[in-house]
């Protein structure tokens, strides 16, 4: 559990070609923290969309989506210079990772770009 409204990740591979990887398996991260006194989880997921190896992540709220709704985040990711910025609305626990995922509700990453962002070891991001 995570406390603090703003926080870092580094997501690493211990792999490097796992990164360039053809077969793209699915690997799922979450981070639970505490802010403004509630509980959020952050999601980040490299999955297989149609052809496309992506990565996404996307913030779900420990609670209905009304109360969701009444909050909002930003995501961003980048590397040399460059900045990928997704802001966005929390989505309830109560919606499926799957669902969320699938409505592509979050911050998307294309392998290309994140490997341009891994730097020159390709190991994290």
């Amino acid at each position: 559990m995570h406390d603090g409204c703003t926080f870092n990740h580094r997501y690493v591979k211990s792999n490097p070609h796992e990164v360039e990887n053809a077969t793209w398996m699915l690997t799922v991260f979450v981070q639970v923290f505490n802010c403004f006194g509630r509980q959020f989880c952050l999601h980040f997921e490299a999955f297989q969309l149609g052809m496309a190896p992506v990565y996404m992540a996307f913030l779900r709220f420990m609670g209905d989506d009304n109360e969701a709704k009444k909050f909002s985040y930003s995501l961003e990711v980048g590397a040399n210079g460059r900045k990928l910025i997704w802001q966005g609305i929390p989505r309830s626990i109560r919606d499926s990772h799957r669902k969320v995922r699938d409505s592509q509700d979050g911050l998307v990453i294309q392998r290309n770009l994140a490997l341009y962002f891994s730097g020159g070891d390709r190991q994290e991001l």
